[in-house]
């Protein structure tokens, strides 16, 4: 196959060269830095994620997400708080990180009401917190950890990125943090980003 006519985007739509630059992605901080370009519009590929870009509910809190992946924390996961008359969503957000951020994060649940749920590397742990409503049923949970523990979960990220990030991750803590506040926002990110940065911003209990 001639150069040019070799594919420039993956089945999801993906651009390839994007891809790329996750092959030499070997720390949480490139890994966050990527995320960030990603959620700033800079990016077409996002390990994971199989789509070209974030989900539209994603775009009024893309900005904070971005700054969350250069002060510490990887995210995976996140959505905004909602609350209409068919569905309430609970605004979190979940990454990767060190031992020492993790311990700043959870420090959130002891002086604000923000709750933290932080996994140990190699923790299979799984809980049930509701945080996506439609109607009465419960379509999203947080609670189990995500950290890749078994070979078939390290070669998932390993396709997705590289073999040395893979191996970070399944050594890296998991952190959820979420607003009990059903369609609450603007509190949760801020108080991140402060306990990322050491300027607490938190929500104190009242």
């Amino acid at each position: 196959m001639k150069p040019e006519e070799l594919p420039e985007r993956d089945q999801f739509g993906r651009l390839l060269e994007d891809r790329g630059v996750w092959r030499q992605a070997t720390t949480l901080e490139a890994a966050g830095e990527l995320t960030a370009r990603w959620l700033e519009g800079g990016s077409s590929y996002q390990p994971g994620h199989f789509a070209a870009g974030y989900d539209a509910e994603t775009g009024p809190i893309a900005a904070a997400l971005a700054e969350l992946n250069r002060n510490g924390l990887f995210t995976k996961e996140s959505q905004p708080g909602l609350q209409t008359g068919t569905a309430a969503q609970r605004e979190y957000v979940t990454g990767f990180c060190s031992a020492a951020v993790a311990g700043d994060l959870l420090s959130l649940s002891t002086r604000t009401d923000l709750v933290t749920v932080a996994h140990a590397p190699g923790e299979a742990s799984s809980a049930s917190i509701p945080v996506t409503l439609a109607g009465a049923e419960v379509t999203t949970v947080l609670g189990s950890s995500e950290n890749p523990v078994d070979e078939a979960q390290i070669r998932d990220w390993a396709d997705e990125t590289n073999d040395a990030l893979a191996l970070l991750l399944a050594d890296s803590w998991y952190v959820e943090i979420l607003d009990p506040v059903w369609g609450r926002n603007g509190v949760l990110l801020p108080a991140v980003l402060g306990a990322l940065t050491g300027r607490d911003v938190g929500h104190y209990r009242t």
